[in-house]
């Protein structure tokens, strides 16, 4: 008689493989979810871009910042928002951003600032989460700000 052959994995074969995957997942989910958050992040800086043009051009006609979005000539703030943004306003050269809508639980309600200043006949923009080095409680965590803004 010949011997049988034994044919496919054995258990402790296929808990291993499963036990990988599972390292793996553990790895990589966090790292996704900081890159989402990252993305949501990203969607009030590119909705701001209209309020730094519109600022710019408010600086170089009067010579100071637009008090506000009506005065620069823009929609009223919740009437600039996005996907995550729920509303994005300025006033004298503070862009607030405030999340919502579709966002991520934890940016909910979350705020996160430009601040512009007038630099040699050009306007440079920061990003806060704590405008005048005041800390918000509502700012946008740290571990999520794009890398534009760190």
């Amino acid at each position: 008689m010949l011997p049988s052959m034994q044919r496919g994995f054995t258990l402790i074969e296929l808990m291993i493989v499963v036990a990988i995957i599972g390292i793996l997942a553990a790895i990589a989910i966090p790292a996704y979810q900081n890159y989402t958050m990252r993305a949501q992040v990203s969607e009030g800086i590119v909705l701001a871009t209209g309020l730094k043009t519109a600022n710019w051009d408010y600086y170089a006609q009067h010579g100071a910042f637009a008090p506000s979005n009506a005065s620069a000539g823009l929609a009223q703030p919740n009437q600039i928002n996005g996907n995550y943004v729920q509303s994005v306003s300025t006033v004298n050269g503070l862009i607030t951003i405030t999340y919502g809508k579709n966002a991520n639980r934890q940016l909910q309600n979350k705020v996160l600032y430009l601040s512009g200043a007038a630099s040699g006949g050009a306007l440079q923009w920061t990003c806060t989460t704590a405008p005048g080095g005041v800390a918000a409680a509502n700012g946008v965590p740290a571990a999520y700000l794009p890398t534009s803004c760190r």
